[in-house]
């Protein structure tokens, strides 16, 4: 419309009987460009709108297995939106380059969701989050060779570059713990680390406040420092502390987004990232409580054995019992209530859909089954359903913490895979052990406990277990796999 009567307009001016001075013409067509701009920006600020309401349904959504998958098709289409208003928007440079790049991402994305295993689902998340974050950094960085006076947004891109580039190298030895990789698979340190890593942070912190006034050339400084810090703040966390580190870094992603938000102007990036960064605090300190540990005493501390505790030949010598895949079987002969607790050793194994064929056996005689979930077991939050969800293990059967552990007394039998310390009585009854405090699975109130383990070896803590030498504890050793596919067939020939 605006377009039309500008045009009427200088077909007007043109004609012998209106002449305009050509400072009103020139008024005229700013005010025609404005007009236009503002429609355009409207249309894209309710673009950004859409695709941030989206991400919230689409968070939502995530929140129940039931909802899920819908939910992340409402995140995917939140995306999409958010994407094509950009391009839509004038905001693309080159055309072929913004294709190539999608449609490199589009199939790259496809081909992980084909081929990444379901137990790798914590190293992928790693990478995830790395990525998150070294695209807000190129993000920054390319805005800054724009802008000869930054002013406040090269504070913000400052900011985008620490967290970014921290999210980064973090993500990537996060990964590599995770992948068990020989050369980050043990933790390392070195004296002072901790002093170096407050001198890196508060160098990023300072040539983040010097880019306010720059030129931003102090950005690759940064980054380059950033990158260093993120490394050594990982190295130092133990495979154990995966879970936490995992919601961490998945939160600095989502900041980091903000941040590269705020440095471009864009009002999707700083709502998504917002929201990204919101639950990822949330989930890490979610998973801190369920450790009874502190953010700080994950990131900066490592557990460390008690003096006066008792060493395993003193805590196992004589009280071992071993059994075997026919002898579980006869004990699983008649009973009522059977609860298996996953661990990380299930993943290891990749023995989920074995346990799942063994509770169809035990199901199709009457037995109740239910599955009791630790929230830091595996190596990233929620690492068990998502294994046992692979299985098609009913969701209902998944129970929590809170919820299972008063009913453990009421178990006839429990069979424990690959779990060590979420399971240790002595976070109970010594208040001197590294893991004092921390919320464990009751397993030691069932009437019998059944551990599939390959030794007697500790958990990340470094202590041994009681439990394995209790009077209701047989011992099934083994790799996880083997010994309940030899159960399986055990079970199938009673």
């Amino acid at each position: 419309m605006i377009d039309n009567l500008f045009d009427t307009l200088l077909l007007a001016q043109e004609g012998p009987l209106l002449q305009m001075p050509n400072e009103a013409v020139e008024a005229i067509e700013a005010a025609a460009e404005t007009v236009s701009t503002s429609a355009a920006i409207s249309w894209s600020n309710l673009g950004y709108l859409l695709a941030a309401a989206l991400f919230i349904f689409g968070i939502k959504g995530m929140t129940h297995p039931r909802t899920a998958v819908r939910g992340n098709q409402l995140g995917a289409l939140g995306m999409l939106v958010a994407v094509l208003v950009v391009m839509l928007g004038g905001g693309v440079v080159s055309w072929p380059v913004a294709l190539i790049a999608m449609l490199a991402g589009s199939a790259g994305g496809v081909w992980l969701a084909n081929t990444v295993q379901m137990t790798q689902m914590p190293q992928l998340v790693a990478l995830f989050n790395g990525f998150g974050g070294i695209a807000s950094v190129l993000v920054a960085g390319a805005e800054l060779t724009k802008a000869s006076n930054p002013g406040i947004a090269g504070l913000a891109a400052g900011l985008t570059g620490l967290i970014g580039s921290v999210t980064f190298t973090g993500s990537l030895i996060a990964a590599g713990k995770l992948q068990e990789l020989p050369q980050f698979k043990k933790p390392w340190s070195f004296g002072g680390q901790q002093i170096a890593n407050a001198a890196l942070l508060a160098l990023c912190l300072l040539l983040s406040w010097m880019m306010v006034d720059g030129s931003g050339g102090e950005y690759i400084l940064l980054v380059l420092v950033a990158l260093v810090l993120g490394t050594l703040l990982v190295l130092p966390i133990g495979g154990a502390d995966m879970p936490v580190v995992i919601a961490l870094l998945n939160s600095y992603s989502g900041l980091a987004a903000a941040a590269a938000g705020f440095v471009i102007n864009n009002n999707v990036l700083i709502i998504a990232g917002s929201l990204v960064g919101a639950s990822g605090l949330i989930l890490t300190n979610i998973m801190c409580k369920a450790m009874n540990r502190s953010l700080a005493n994950v990131l900066f501390a490592k557990f460390e054995g008690s003096a006066t505790a008792p060493d395993a030949d003193e805590v196992y010598a004589g009280k071992i019992k071993s059994t075997s895949a026919e002898e579980v079987a006869m004990l699983l002969d008649g009973v009522q209530r059977v609860i298996f607790v996953p661990g990380y050793g299930l993943a290891v194994a990749q023995a989920q859909h074995v346990v799942r064929e063994l509770a169809n056996l035990l199901e199709a005689n009457g037995v109740v089954v239910e599955y009791a979930i630790h929230p830091v077991a595996g190596r990233m939050p929620g690492h068990m359903n998502v294994l046992l969800a692979e299985a098609d293990v009913p969701y209902d059967q998944l129970k929590e913490m809170d919820e299972i552990n008063p009913t453990f007394a009421q178990c006839d039998v429990a069979i424990v895979i690959g779990a060590n310390d979420v399971v240790n009585p002595v976070a109970n009854t010594d208040p001197t052990s590294p893991i004092a405090g921390m919320p464990i699975l009751e397993v030691h109130e069932a009437r019998t406990v059944v551990m599939i383990k390959r030794s007697l070896s500790p958990g990340f803590a470094g202590i041994p277990n009681p439990l394995f030498a209790a009077d209701n504890c047989l011992m099934l050793f083994g790799d996880g796999k083997k010994a309940l596919v030899d159960l399986v067939a055990a079970l199938k020939e009673n």
